[in-house]
């Protein structure tokens, strides 16, 4: 009787010891992912169009910035994103690329909806259904440079761009193109 309740004691100490371990380990994963975050919030990025995706696709490259360099490449997806619902991006003409109008050229819309936006580019938020890395993720040499204290990583991505707008304006966030002028 003795023994048993003595494993079960070591048992429950072990379980307390993994509860309290893996707590403090989301709460350091939680200041990084808050970090990551502000990084992203000050929506400091570039886009360039690498070429044609698949129809409804857009294939860019966005270069992020972060003090970390996979946090830049983990945030660039967001960043991806926001840089077709906001910004857009100007043609190459090398790579068969048009310039691509942002989906609203309202600037004020993010404050406006900043409720829908907040989760929407949550991490793991539905930002993720539209977006995927291309590739296998790795980052050319020539696309990651040490810019003061910060990355700047280069990341290609492929956005699904006519998902996103057709989401967009079933959400009622975007006109519709068939709404009129």
């Amino acid at each position: 009787m003795k023994k048993t309740t003595q494993s079960i004691l070591v048992a429950l100490t072990i379980l307390l010891a993994t509860i309290q371990f893996n707590s403090v380990f989301a709460q350091g994963q939680g200041a990084a992912g808050r970090k990551a975050d502000r990084d992203t919030r000050a929506w400091r990025y570039e886009v360039q169009c690498v070429g044609v995706g698949t129809d409804g696709t857009k294939l860019i490259k966005v270069f992020s910035y972060s003090k970390k360099a996979d946090v830049a490449i983990e945030q660039a997806k967001k960043n991806a994103v926001h840089a077709m619902i906001f910004q857009g991006f100007v043609g190459n003409s090398g790579s068969g690329c048009p310039t691509q109008k942002p989906l609203t050229n309202n600037p004020g819309l993010e404050q406006e909806k900043i409720d829908f936006f907040d989760s929407f580019f949550a991490d793991g938020g539905k930002y993720m259904k539209f977006v995927t890395v291309s590739g296998d993720g790795a980052v050319a040499a020539q696309d990651r440079m040490k810019v003061g204290k910060e990355y700047k990583i280069g990341v290609v991505v492929s956005v699904m761009y006519d998902q996103l707008r057709k989401d967009l304006e079933a959400a009622g966030i975007i006109r519709g193109l068939s709404s009129g002028f």
